[in-house]
């Protein structure tokens, strides 16, 4: 699934790059799959922007690779206003248009109209609930889950918890919120920590998730 080019040296099993340090193997093929395993994937996120911003990345990369994701980023930013739900949920046929004609963004007809739905539905929970992580994090009670894989096949693609959050948020209007989706979401923002053992990020990670703690609320 992930390859390693030339200037990353991999230990096959240990994930140990060129400064020595052990981690997930599928960080060590690109600089910029380097930086967001060190500093993203797998800490635990309760701001609302934030967490919208992941529902729209992790939908535009339905088919895609995560790099293609990561590497336009900034260009999603941007042209989506900074992720914003509210100003995204007012845009207009025009709008769309210019989204379609901007080669910085993954130009798909469905993933753009999926995003304007979903921050429509974004702000229904927000008013519904007080916020969005009151919601989404229900689906982790009582907590994050610190997984114990030692190998990347070992990860699921999906689990009963991404299979219940996807079926609740297409309930609710979501989009491009399939089970696979719903997890790798779940992955990103920290509701499980599925780092493997040997990589330093999962004691740090698990540490950031004691410290946080479990702000959900039960499910209806």
């Amino acid at each position: 699934m992930f390859g390693f080019p030339g200037e990353w040296v991999v230990n096959e099993g240990t994930g140990t790059g060129n400064d020595s340090v052990k981690r997930c193997e599928w960080a060590l093929s690109d600089p910029a799959l380097l930086a967001y395993h060190d500093t993203e994937w797998g800490v635990p996120e309760h701001d609302d922007r934030k967490l919208f911003e992941f529902l729209v990345l992790e939908g535009a990369q339905a088919g895609l690779s995560w790099l293609t994701v990561l590497k336009k980023r900034e260009n999603f930013r941007k042209a989506l206003d900074g992720f914003d739900p509210s100003r995204i949920a007012r845009y207009d046929s025009r709008k769309v248009r210019a989204l379609l004609a901007n080669p910085g963004i993954i130009r798909n007809r469905a993933k753009i109209a999926a995003t304007v739905e979903n921050a429509k539905a974004f702000l229904t929970v927000q008013k519904e609930l007080g916020s969005f992580d009151a919601y989404i994090w229900r689906f982790a009670s009582p907590g994050p889950k610190r997984s114990r894989w030692r190998s990347l096949k070992q990860i699921p693609a999906r689990t009963e918890e991404s299979d219940g959050m996807s079926e609740d948020l297409k309930s609710r209007g979501f989009r491009f919120v399939g089970s696979t989706i719903c997890y790798a979401y779940m992955q990103a923002v920290g509701m499980v920590n599925d780092h493997l053992t040997y990589c330093f990020r999962n004691v740090q990670c698990a540490t950031d998730s004691d410290r946080s703690g479990s702000r959900g609320v039960r499910a209806r």
